[in-house]
């Protein structure tokens, strides 16, 4: 079994996969920070072989060495990590790992050759993968950080969050405003497709984050959904960095 540690902006997923069988056995989301007892209790019963943490967070130095005292084949992801991907990102060591993750995670579950990812997180990240190579992409706020700076920015306008449904106009103050964000991002993002679409023939389009699936269903496009995009593409650096040691 290996254990996926993700450690988020504001929350962190943890997950357990039987490698053996490619499915995740166990998963769950925590708010930060993680402890050293919510990984006894999340992977007690567990027979855990491998280990690998990624964080877009500074992580205490006890909580590392704690992981690295627990699992003996323990990896703290970084830009000096072995990965199965080339990166021809212009300042490598500033990438995002949970990008990197992502576009690893979408080579290894969707067949093709071109990816534009989507993680709808507290940030937006828009990336594109083609030939097995991370070729770059763009960041934008996300839904929660642009109703939040409505918000904290003015002095009357409220502070809201995602609808259910939503329509061309806003009819009040918060609709306008849940209107307004929703649209914001879904034209942004069609606008993205309809882009590199036409520059990548058979493009795989793949959303994943909190708000992935929201956003799918508002965009009607053929879209991939995979909210664990980042688990699996860790499982791999665990799977690739296990080969990488077995080499003569």
């Amino acid at each position: 079994m290996n254990l996926i540690i993700d450690i988020g902006n504001s929350t962190s997923k943890l997950a357990i996969i039987d490698d053996s069988a490619s499915v995740i056995v166990k998963n769950g989301k925590y708010e930060n920070p993680v402890s050293p007892d919510i990984i006894r209790t999340f992977t007690e019963n567990h027979c855990i072989k491998q280990a690998i943490l990624c964080s877009v967070r500074d992580v205490p130095t006890e909580f590392v060495e704690f992981l690295k005292k627990t699992f003996s084949n323990f990896i703290l992801f970084s830009h000096d990590t072995p990965i199965p991907l080339k990166n021809d990102y212009a300042t490598p060591a500033t990438l995002g790992l949970d990008r990197l993750a992502a576009a690893i995670g979408a080579t290894v579950r969707y067949p093709g050759q071109h990816f534009l990812i989507v993680d709808f997180g507290s940030a937006i990240t828009i990336d594109i993968v083609s030939d097995g190579a991370f070729k770059g992409g763009n960041i934008s706020p996300g839904a929660s950080l642009r109703f939040k700076a409505l918000h904290e920015y003015t002095d009357r306008l409220p502070l809201c969050s995602l609808p259910a449904t939503f329509n061309e106009l806003g009819t009040s103050t918060r609709s306008a405003i849940e209107n307004g964000v929703v649209c914001s991002i879904v034209h942004e993002i069609a606008y993205y497709i309809t882009h590199f679409r036409n520059k990548y023939s058979n493009l795989n389009i793949i959303f994943t984050g909190g708000d992935g699936k929201y956003f799918a269903k508002k965009l009607k496009k053929p879209i991939f959904v995979n909210c664990e995009l980042v688990i699996w593409g860790l499982n791999e650096v665990l799977k690739h960095n296990h080969a990488f040691k077995e080499k003569p």
